[in-house]
């Protein structure tokens, strides 16, 4: 099965200004995290008010990381020589390893300034933030970017399912790798969403951060497989976004085997 992705990443433009998918995903993304995180806020009777506060830093948080991660991680040569395209993030190029590190110290400097355990809120955090990654990433597909290997030369069949990217001036399927790690992040939201609202009493604190970046970080570590993208030398067998979601995921194991797993062993 092909698909052909001909989409205009701009939805319309006028002078200067253009409304882009990308954009409105991405605003959506971020409405719907804040109104399950209120939601879990209410539920747990905290501070709905600190919850606005945190936002900020959240917000701030993300878009300074994930442009940093890219900056960093995947193109420091091009941005270091280019040093004013750091700053043109309509041009696109946003890192997900990035966003996480900026969400992170983001909201322990807000824990810090204010005095507040880091667990208190941070489970209900982590249930918000899947379902901003994947309207990001279906962005990215309305976008044309984050494209996965060839499939197969124009005219040749193929087994599965491929994009044919035309935005990108092609005539040949490709893995929807974005689509894939979309559908990954689907399946967290809702997986944690229903493991709150069955077992909220009986999770331990941490358990939400954890099981994201576990699962998400695992499932990003071979849906790289299928990206047509490789910043490490050839010889190295893994990608960049391989290589820095290993750490995370070594977190969450440590988490689930040494602290999770003895709770409710004993």
């Amino acid at each position: 099965m092909i698909f052909i992705n001909d989409i205009s990443a701009e939805i319309f433009n006028f002078g200067e200004f253009s409304l882009r998918w990308y954009g409105v995903f991405f605003a959506l993304g971020i409405a719907l995290a804040y109104i399950v995180i209120r939601w879990i806020f209410k539920k747990e009777k905290f501070k709905v008010d600190d919850l606005d506060g945190i936002a900020i830093y959240l917000f701030f948080g993300l878009l300074i990381g994930a442009r940093l991660g890219e900056v960093l991680f995947y193109d420091p040569k091009f941005f270091f020589a280019n040093p004013s395209e750091i700053f043109k993030t309509w041009h696109g190029g946003l890192s997900s390893h990035g966003a996480t590190i900026g969400l992170f110290l983001a909201y322990l400097l807000w824990t810090k300034i204010h005095k507040v355990p880091f667990t208190k809120y941070v489970d209900a955090i982590a249930i918000g933030i899947p379902i901003t990654a994947f309207f990001v990433r279906v962005g990215n597909f309305f976008n044309s970017e984050i494209v996965g290997y060839k499939i197969a030369d124009a005219g040749e069949k193929i087994s599965g399912v491929g994009v044919i990217f035309k935005q990108l001036g092609e005539d040949f399927p490709r893995h929807p790798a974005q689509l894939y790690e979309a559908f990954l992040l689907l399946i967290i939201f809702v997986s944690m969403l229903f493991i709150y609202k069955k077992w909220r009493k009986k999770t331990p604190k941490l358990f939400f951060l954890f099981f994201f970046v576990g699962l998400y970080f695992s499932g990003r570590f071979f849906i790289e497989f299928y990206k047509d993208l490789h910043v490490l030398p050839d010889s190295f067998p893994l990608s960049m976004g391989q290589v820095l979601s290993i750490v995370p995921i070594l977190l969450a194991i440590i988490y689930f085997l040494f602290f999770f797993y003895k709770k409710h062993k004993n």
